[in-house]
């Protein structure tokens, strides 16, 4: 794999590449490599199903669902 250094960064940049990072759960240097994939070799699909939902509903801010109440467990079958 090569290596990138980047010289001279405003630090309002870095900065905002940091809280962006934080809000994808990644390192800035991760959050990095995905800007320059997306810039330069296009849409990069999810690598999973986790982050495919994700995806798909942190544009609208997430979906709240309402949990059932849970009730006792039934009594597991007999086979004497």
């Amino acid at each position: 794999m090569a290596s990138i250094t980047i010289r001279n960064l405003d630090d309002d940049l870095k900065r905002r590449l940091r809280m962006r990072a934080a809000e994808h759960g990644r390192s800035m240097e991760e959050e990095a490599r995905e800007i320059l994939r997306r810039a330069i070799g296009g849409v990069i699909a999810p690598k999973n199903l986790g982050q495919a939902i994700h995806a798909r509903f942190a544009a609208i801010g997430g979906v709240e669902l309402e949990l059932p109440a849970r009730g006792p467990m039934r009594e597991p079958p007999s086979f004497s």
